[in-house]
């Protein structure tokens, strides 16, 4: 007999697993929408014919391209490499970071730089994703009603604006309501597709890898170039995995094995079924395979569906932004959380606002689906081969299988994804140079925020000198210093001395009775034990009133310091902290940038121009606005 426990174990796996299926899948989701369509589309500047052999080869290509990529690379095997359960480029960086600290690094730096090019792509992703699925969408209306397609584009323009505007809400909240939306899409696209296959059931032999192979090689003057549509079928691999985190492996993995694959699948199939029957269906057959009363609500359904495709990179964008500042990539952001049980649902409000004007941007620039799907396949090629990179040397590094057994599996993986790259370079000069120009734009602000970062230490500790020669000196001349009662929080990044409390001793002559010096470390694990959060260092000299208290969180983690000083003992910070009535005390730095060497010119006013989207700090840690003084500073870069 079932106990009441199991069964709640099992609604909420169930939960878990349909909040999944509204997140993580809307993009990979609706690919069938415009993927067999963009592969022969006659305007397309390397045509495919439209003949039985290449629709059942190209058929055969995109079911074997998603078996290998989607299922083997990723839910098989990628999304078993996770960091403390966070997936995602950021996750395998995070641990190739963790091996250059302690001194195992290899190939670990030059695959980190790679890592964060990966990021870069999949952001540039984040922008193109939602306008091409809500246009391919919307554009359905023209198969129904011709004189509708005036309407497309300020109609993708209001859904995308409503999108973006309700993320503040979470996407535990969202997730749920999108959920049974994508259950109906995914019987309904499945459904037609087993209709279309009906009409000619010699489709069914596209199942074959041998058409896959036979089409590649034997046609590649034209196989070669469909590539760069055939990857279409596999957008928002990375997104899920980045959306791990969020989720958990199991139900990501139960969600595409047992409905997204198959669903996907027979529609792919039916489509290929549909032109056979009819060379004419090649110019919609996704929505012609819809019968013709069910076409509105198909319309509808899709239009839903494809605005659910954006959300699943709009979380994954969240996600790996979210990593990257905490990685020292990007400057301290504003960050919600927006689940009480999940630590891995978050908002990141610059991130959305800056996201809704680039696809904005796009669609106003592009204008349909077909103009953007020549960029939209290098920017997933990209992330998708360098992600199999990184995987692949994470796993020959912390799995105990035999070398030669991931290189057998790596090559033909890797041949695959080095083969859609080369195939979506021919698409340069017809937008594919878009994706790679926002990538080098978000890398190149990445490198710099951490070269710059590094600098401003630098500099900084210059400033502030030595923590503990510090207090030695009040301790040697504690006439030159009056003691007032309170206590005092000072925040600080290492073991220099706060550049607050050098100025309230050094000009006003004063510190207090109770001072606490707080560090906050960001390691390269996702989440840190509660054991292991706090390290009080008494600076050698016991009950003189000053401490140090050093804070570890985890990269996944938001920094409390209230609640982590809260849980301190009173033995070890000299007697109890009176955080009701402590007064924490800031640093504000003014960047400027200086003629000193370290970086370029260009790049120094990049980073200075980069921290004004710096999040506030009293908000970052949780200090409480109304006990918190700031004390301004110039820092040159």
């Amino acid at each position: 007999m079932t106990s009441p426990h199991t069964s709640a174990r099992g609604v909420l796996r169930l939960a878990v697993v349909v909040g999944a299926l509204g997140i993580v899948f809307g993009d990979i989701g609706t690919s069938p929408i415009y993927t067999l369509q963009t592969v022969f589309n006659p305007h397309d500047p390397h045509p495919v014919p439209v003949t039985d052999p290449n629709v059942l080869g190209v058929v055969s290509l995109i079911f074997w391209s998603v078996t290998l990529i989607v299922t083997i690379t990723y839910v098989l095997l990628a999304m078993r490499v996770s960091h403390d359960g966070e997936g995602g480029i950021m996750a395998l960086i995070s641990l190739l970071r963790g091996w250059v600290a302690t001194k195992r690094a290899g190939a670990a730096v030059g695959l980190a730089t790679l890592g964060v090019f990966g990021a870069s792509l999949f952001l540039g992703d984040s922008m193109i994703t939602p306008a091409i699925s809500v246009l391919s969408a919307v554009e359905g209306v023209k198969v129904v009603e011709p004189s509708f397609a005036d309407w497309v584009v300020p109609t993708t323009a209001v859904i995308i604006v409503v999108l973006f505007s309700v993320q503040r809400h979470g996407t535990a909240v969202v997730g749920r309501f999108f959920g049974p939306v994508m259950i109906l899409w995914f019987v309904a696209i499945g459904t037609c597709g087993a209709w279309g296959i009906t009409q000619h059931a010699g489709i069914l032999r596209a199942i074959s890898p041998t058409y896959a192979v036979e089409f590649l090689f034997g046609n590649f003057h034209y196989a070669f170039f469909a590539l760069a549509a055939v990857v279409l079928a596999v957008t928002g691999a990375e997104a899920l995995y980045a959306d791990m985190g969020h989720f958990g492996r199991r139900p990501i993995s139960v969600g595409w094995i047992f409905l997204v694959f198959p669903a996907c699948a027979l529609s792919y199939l039916g489509q290929g079924a549909l032109i056979l029957h009819d060379k004419h269906n090649v110019s919609a057959p996704f929505f012609l395979l819809t019968p013709e009363w069910a076409r509105i609500p198909m319309i509808v359904l899709a239009t839903a569906a494809t605005v659910i495709a954006a959300q699943a990179v709009i979380t994954g964008a969240f996600s790996v932004t979210s990593q990257a500042a905490q990685l020292g990539y990007l400057p301290r952001l504003r960050i919600l959380h927006t689940s009480r049980s999940n630590r891995g649902q978050i908002y990141v409000p610059v991130i959305n606002w800056i996201l809704m004007i680039a696809v904005l941007t796009l669609v106003f620039a592009f204008r349909s689906s077909a103009s953007l799907a020549y960029a939209y396949g290098m920017t997933v090629t990209g992330t998708i081969t360098i992600a199999t990179i990184l995987f692949f040397y994470v796993a020959s590094r912390t799995w105990s299988t035999p070398t030669w057994v991931l290189v057998l599996i790596a090559v033909p993986l890797l041949g695959l994804d080095m083969l859609f790259i080369a195939a979506n370079l021919t698409k340069l000069v017809h937008g594919a140079w878009l994706p790679l120009a926002i990538a080098i734009t978000v890398y190149t602000v990445m490198i710099t925020w951490q070269r710059g970062r590094e600098l401003v230490t630098a500099r900084r500790e210059h400033m502030e000198g030595s923590l503990r020669d510090f207090v030695r000196n009040l301790d040697e001349n504690p006439s030159d210093t009056a003691v007032v009662p309170g206590t005092a929080i000072f925040l600080n990044r290492g073991a220099t001395t706060p550049l607050a409390l050098r100025a309230n001793v050094e000009r006003n002559r004063v510190r207090h009775e109770n001072v606490v010096i707080v560090t906050v470390e960001i390691e390269t694990t996702p989440r840190v034990q509660e054991a292991d959060r706090a390290e009080v260092d008494p600076l050698g000299r016991e009950h003189d009133g000053i401490t140090q208290v050093v804070l570890r969180y985890g990269y996944a983690e938001s920094a409390d310091i209230p609640a982590a000083l809260a849980a301190l003992s009173p033995e070890q910070t000299e007697g109890a902290i009176d955080l009701d009535n402590a007064t924490y005390f800031l640093s504000r730095i003014e960047l400027r940038v200086g003629p000193d060497g370290g970086m370029a010119m260009w790049r120094k006013r990049l980073f200075v121009a980069t921290a004004h989207v710096t999040a506030d700090a009293a908000e970052h840690f949780g200090l409480p606005p109304d006990q918190v003084v700031l004390l301004g500073a110039h820092v040159e870069v």
